[in-house]
């Protein structure tokens, strides 16, 4: 057997958010860092299976959080246990398979990680149809339990805690398949800084306590912080730094709102954000996956708001009960955020409880688990479940679809 050098790691990822991305793009990093010699490849999931589609279904996924999360917070919730329903969502998701097989023949991967979930449900089927027998893992970007990330041909999942390992194992997937690495980040996040010369380099006097204040790649920022900032109902030594991320429409609106304001810094997308999160004080955000998992590095305290429904809130929910974060209900950010930024020891108690629950190094640890798995091969066949598909036309669209619908609508009769 062919040792991992000489072979090839595959990352499958998407473009539905943007941990999947961020979560690849850091085990690539820790890869150039730690093992120059060992080759890995990202490949888009949705571009390759779907290139004619994948750029819309990116917008269309944007506006749909935006504008319906309800909507997605209850089929998220519908569907967190296995089964008819999600059954079919996962059938669905893999459309295409022909370029994934053909793919795989090329690239002749040691091993084939999935920091997505379609790309995982894709692998999953390709192996249960006898396809291939590369081993397979998936890396969670979300503290979440949700059974779209559970399939029965994955070998090894890599999670983020304690927490989705005890979850994923009452979901009926052996101990031995989990591994608790830490969601990766980028290797930036683990490197000691000079913060003080970081606030100078920031225009930064030593005694300003900073607030970042971040949206997300899409720049998702709630109206009621936007409101709080122009009520300047906060203490004079605060910092606000505001990153507005791709939201350009919102950069320049900000950017011309506090044009003028000595406390407020607008920011449109940023490629230092280590940096930024290394200066702040407190750090205001929706509870992406990569996003937390990178302020948990840098142990930094979180003020949560407006977590969409479903993975976000889990990740919340899971913050806040370690005692690292606050999540902001409706109404209530003045007051948690007041609270905090006049609280120093509440702020040096997250921290510290930050310290205790995160996982440095943690796109290392996926790698170092991931040539593990590749050079002892301890493939467990017998966990598995019988899918009952159809064979090598379910790699046919219309007679995948007409299977998948006829299976569920068989299940209401």
């Amino acid at each position: 057997m062919r040792s991992i050098y000489e072979q090839k790691i595959i990352i499958l990822t998407g473009s539905l958010g943007e941990g999947h991305n961020q979560a690849s793009k850091a085990i690539v990093e820790s890869a150039k860092r730690n093992y120059p010699h060992l080759r890995v490849k990202v490949v888009d999931y949705m571009e390759l299976t779907h290139p004619r589609l994948h750029v819309a279904g990116q917008f269309f996924f944007v506006q749909w959080m935006k504008h319906f999360p309800s909507v997605y917070g209850y089929l998220f919730q519908k569907t967190r246990e296995e089964n008819t329903l999600i059954q079919m969502l996962k059938r669905f998701s893999t459309f295409s398979l022909h370029k994934l097989s053909t793919m795989l023949e090329t690239e002749n991967p040691a091993i084939v990680v999935s920091t997505f979930p379609p790309a995982a449900a894709g692998m999953s089927l390709l192996k249960a149809m006898g396809f291939t027998n590369v081993p397979t893992a998936t890396v969670m970007t979300d503290h979440t339990d949700h059974s779209y990330w559970i399939h029965s041909h994955t070998d090894y999942y890599m999670v983020g805690s304690d927490v989705v390992q005890v979850a994923l194992e009452r979901k009926g997937v052996p101990s031995e398949k989990i591994s608790v690495t830490g969601i990766p980040v980028n290797p930036l996040y683990s490197q000691p800084v000079d913060s003080e010369r970081l606030r100078a380099n920031y225009g930064l006097r030593p005694s300003e306590q900073v607030v970042l204040i971040m949206g997300g790649g899409e720049g998702m920022i709630d109206k009621e912080i936007i409101e709080l900032l122009k009520s300047r109902a906060y203490p004079q030594g605060v910092r606000f730094m505001v990153v507005c991320g791709r939201n350009v429409r919102l950069y320049q609106s900000l950017l011309e709102e506090f044009l003028d304001h000595p406390q407020i810094t607008v920011m449109g997308y940023v490629d230092r954000m280590h940096e930024l999160m290394a200066i702040a004080d407190l750090m205001v955000t929706k509870p992406g996956g990569l996003t937390i998992s990178e302020a948990l590095t840098m142990e930094r305290p979180m003020l949560l708001v407006k977590p969409l429904p479903g993975q976000e809130q889990d990740n919340a929910d899971y913050l806040v009960g370690i005692g690292v974060a606050r999540q902001a209900m409706a109404g209530e950010l003045k007051h948690q955020l007041l609270t905090l930024i006049t609280s120093p020891s509440l702020l040096q108690e997250m921290k510290r409880r930050a310290a205790m629950n995160t996982h440095k190094d943690s796109a290392l640890l996926v790698l170092t688990r991931l040539m593990d798995i590749q050079q002892n091969q301890r493939l467990s066949p017998e966990w598995s479940e019988d899918m009952n598909l159809v064979p090598y036309e379910v790699l046919n669209r219309e007679v995948y679809v007409n299977d998948a619908l006829q299976h569920y609508y068989d299940s209401y009769r």
